[in-house]
Parts: C-alpha cells; sequence; structure tokens
C-alpha cells in the first residue's frame, strides 16, 4: 500500500471507526451534516432574507450540535447510549433548527417546513413506528408554539391566518408521512422477519439433506456426493481407504431389548467412533447399523490404526440406560482405492472383506 493511500485509510478509521454498525451512523450522521450545510448555504445565499446577526447565530448552533452529535456518535461505544437515544437527540436537535430558522427568514419562511418531513424520514431507521409518531408531535408542537407565538406578537409580519393555514398544511403533511413511514417500517420488519425465518428453514433443510438425523453423522446422500468429490480430487499422497463398519449383533439388541436400545447404541457408538476420526475423516451411517469410513490419502497401515482405535473406543462404551449382555463392537471390511477407480468398486471389496471379517467370528478388521 502506498504511504499516501495508507495515510487516508488511516484518517478514514479515525474518524469513522472500523466497527460497520458504527461506520453505519456515522453515515446518517453525515448525511444530516450535509442538508444542515446544504440549508445554510441556501440561507447565505439570501434566498430567505435572513439578517446576518440572526443567520451567523443558527450556524453557529448548527455547527456546535453537528460537532456534539458526531463526539456522542463516535464515542457510543463507551458512553453505551442506544441507537434510539441518538436518533431522539438527533430529532430534537433537528426540530430546534427547524424552530429558529422560521423564525429569522422572510416570505419564504414555509419552505422551511420540510425540515420536519426530513426529520421524520431519517428516524424512521432507528426508531419504532409509535417512537417516530411522538417525534412527530413533538416536532408539530414545537412549530405551532412558534408560529403561534409570531402571529400574536408580529402580526404583521406573521399573519394569523396564513399561519394557522400554514400550520394545518404542515400538519396534516407530517402526519401524512409519519403515518406512511411507520407502515413501510412495519413492512421492512416483517420482510427481515421472514427471509431470517427462510434462511432458518433452508438451513434445516440443507442439514436434513446431508445429516443422519438419529446419529447426527453424514447420511448416504451426502457420503456419497463427498466420494463424488474425492474421485474428482487429485490425490495429494498416495490413495484413500474406505471401511465398513457393522455393530456386531446388533439385531439381537433390537429383537430382545427393542429398537429405542437400539437407537441409543446406534448414537454411542457413532459419537465413540467419532472421536477418533482425523481432519478430513469422515464416518456416514451406511444403512441401519451399517457405517463408511473414508479416510483420504491414507495407507492401509494408517486406516489399520485408525479402525484400532476406534475398537478400543467402542468398547469402552458405556450405556448404563441399556442392559447389554456384552461390549458393544464392530466388524469391519477395510479397502484401499486402486488407482482412479470409482469408489462403488472400492466399497464392493470392502464389503466382501466385512462379511469374511463377520464370518470369522466378528469384533474384527479384514482387508481386501
Amino acid at each position: 500500500m502506498r504511504p499516501d493511500t495508507e495515510n487516508r485509510f488511516t484518517l478514514a478509521r479515525l474518524l469513522f471507526g472500523a466497527d460497520p454498525k458504527l461506520h453505519r451512523m456515522l453515515q446518517y450522521w453525515a448525511a444530516t451534516a450535509i442538508l444542515y450545510t446544504f440549508f445554510l448555504i441556501l440561507f447565505y445565499g439570501g434566498l430567505f432574507e435572513a439578517t446576518p446577526h440572526a443567520l451567523n447565530g443558527l450556524a453557529l448552533y448548527t455547527a456546535g450540535g453537528i460537532f456534539a452529535f458526531y463526539l456522542l456518535v463516535r464515542g457510543n461505544r463507551a458512553l453505551g447510549l442506544a441507537p434510539t437515544t441518538l436518533a431522539v437527540g438527533q430529532g430534537i436537535f433537528a426540530i430546534t433548527c427547524n424552530m429558529w430558522a422560521y423564525s429569522i427568514t422572510g416570505p419564504l419562511r414555509g419552505a422551511t417546513l420540510m425540515g420536519l418531513m426530513v426529520v421524520v424520514v431519517f428516524c424512521t431507521f432507528a426508531l419504532r413506528p409509535r417512537q417516530t409518531m411522538t417525534l412527530a408531535f413533538a416536532g408539530l408542537i414545537g412549530m405551532g408554539g412558534t408560529m403561534w407565538w409570531h402571529q400574536a406578537h408580529d402580526p404583521l409580519h406573521y399573519p394569523p391566518v396564513v399561519e394557522g393555514l400554514t400550520f394545518a398544511i404542515m400538519a396534516a403533511c407530517s402526519l401524512a408521512v409519519t403515518f406512511l413511514t411507520g407502515e413501510m417500517t412495519k413492512l421492512r420488519t416483517r420482510l427481515t422477519s421472514q427471509r431470517e425465518e427462510l434462511a432458518s428453514a433452508l438451513d434445516t433443510i440443507r442439514i436434513l439433506a446431508t445429516v443422519d438425523e438419529l446419529t447426527s453423522l453424514a447420511n448416504r446422500r451426502h457420503m456419497n456426493a463427498v466420494l463424488a468429490d474425492e474421485e474428482r480430487r487429485q490425490p495429494a499422497s498416495g490413495a484413500s481407504c474406505v471401511a465398513l463398519l457393522d455393530i456386531d449383533f446388533f439385531k439381537q439388541i433390537n429383537d430382545r431389548l427393542g429398537h429405542p436400545a437400539g437407537d441409543l447404541v446406534l448414537r454411542g457408538f457413532a459419537q465413540a467412533a467419532s472421536a477418533e476420526l482425523r481432519s478430513g475423516d469422515v464416518l456416514a451411517r451406511w444403512g441401519g447399523e451399517e457405517f463408511l469410513l473414508l479416510l483420504p490419502d491414507t495407507a492401509l497401515h494408517e486406516a489399520h490404526a485408525v479402525l484400532a482405535r476406534m475398537r478400543a473406543r467402542v468398547a469402552a462404551l458405556s450405556l448404563p440406560e441399556v442392559a447389554l449382555e456384552r461390549h458393544v463392537t464392530f466388524s469391519a471390511g477395510l479397502s484401499a482405492r486402486r488407482g482412479n477407480e470409482a469408489f462403488a468398486d472400492t466399497i464392493n471389496r470392502a464389503d466382501k472383506a466385512l462379511y469374511q471379517a463377520k464370518s470369522s467370528g466378528r469384533d474384527r478388521v479384514a482387508e481386501a
């Protein structure tokens, strides 16, 4: 990064911070500051016929408020002010600026009342509809009081009928804008809620599509996708191995103790076997009490070591709620992938090895 670019980046972080939420709040502050500046330029351009003395007072008041709110927003993490508190404070400040501007301008002073609409729209982003409505009423009370005071003390320049009609139009427009922005806020809230619900539903569907509900292992569909990706991948070092695991005498557990006990055994087996997986290994429920283990970039002797650790962990499994006659064990058929052969062929050989392990007395690993 060039030094001048780095300096600008550091200055931007100093002024606006690195936190995205703070940065967004300061963007809103900057938008209001630009709006204040625009109106002051119009005032100094003579459009509203304000006296220099009165205009300078308004300019100082506005500049002081802008700077004060910058400090409040920038230091909000230390101060702990709620965003709604800052929004209400800035809204009230904007209303007082509007009252001041209306008081010092000439015949075109009615144009300054548009500022109340802007206040309502800006506050919509931070306040709830009821809070926005309350702030709008505060603006009407403030502006109504200002207009009443002027027509009572200077009816020549502030004719009562004109001020009354102006206030009525301002009130109708302000309340209409407040109502519409409130409805937009409710709509945005509903859309946000629906989007979150949709995202949650998609996450649930994604989990159901890839995870076995009982054991929390990968399901067969997801394992087939993993195997397809592994077939396309160039092996980093050597061949991959697969092993088919089958819980010994599982049918007897179901028949003697019932399927709830069998489910507990399946969950306990999955948890124990998963504890011995290495990074990159994948264990999936292949069907019933049968599981498929993928060991990428693993030689046969390494695969035997992984299965040995699994057997020891599963044999030590304790399930007090299940009256088992023997320790939980499993038989396994192990096979290494040959070159670029399809994993379906590797799994077929592992299946034959599993049959051999079960025929030889179970609780063992056979290799094909």
